[in-house]
């Protein structure tokens, strides 16, 4: 637990360093020109979905950490939806989606497998779930969110961007990608939660 505790601490203190540099040297953040206002506003959001949720419902649930034994704050959740979003600021601060031909490919699948990943851990109901229904609820968050996500790059740059004539196919690929990812993740913590001894979820 003080891993983790410590892993998503330090994710968000470069994700805050990076944003902070972005507004400080926009030219050399690699967001310019792609919705940079929109992303320094919706990622630190992103990153603070879990305390905020937290503060407002998650602590007054019955949650307990893995000795069972009181109520604990999800670092695993948290940590699991801050990465995405560190991942994709680094990778557009290095030029990695322009450098690497599949980069933006594996970021939509490994960041909506951890996002999908962190919703389903923050969710973690108190009881004993099929992991059928797991694959669902996970399926539909993922989807969904993939699905919001490729709708707020069109409306903020892709319509004006050299991008746009191949825009249709790059979008439906990256809503695949994206609903494997949130597949292999919502089968991943089904598992997990099933070989787990206890009647809750982690």
């Amino acid at each position: 637990m003080r891993v983790t505790r410590s892993a998503d601490l330090a994710a968000k203190l470069l994700l805050a360093a990076l944003l902070v540099s972005a507004l400080i040297w926009p030219d050399l953040s690699g967001i310019k020109g792609k919705a940079s206002t929109a992303r320094l506003v919706v990622y630190p959001l992103g990153a603070l979905v879990v305390p905020l949720w937290w503060l407002v419902y998650g602590r007054r649930r019955v949650t307990r950490d893995l000795s069972g034994v009181g109520p604990s704050y999800p670092w695993t959740a948290d940590l699991l939806i801050t990465l995405p979003w560190l991942l994709d600021l680094v990778g557009n601060r290095l030029n990695l989606f322009d450098t690497i031909t599949w980069w933006d490919d594996m970021m939509h699948f490994l960041n909506w497998g951890l996002l999908t990943a962190g919703a389903l851990w923050a969710w973690a109901p108190r009881h004993r779930v099929a992991r059928g229904l797991v694959v669902m609820v996970g399926l539909g968050f993922g989807v969904t969110s993939a699905v919001l996500w490729e709708l707020g790059e069109y409306l903020a740059f892709v319509q004006t961007s050299p991008e746009f004539a191949t825009a249709y196919v790059d979008t439906l690929g990256d809503l695949a990608l994206g609903a494997l990812g949130a597949l292999l993740a919502a089968l991943t913590v089904g598992q997990l939660w099933h070989r787990r001894p206890g009647p809750a979820a982690p």
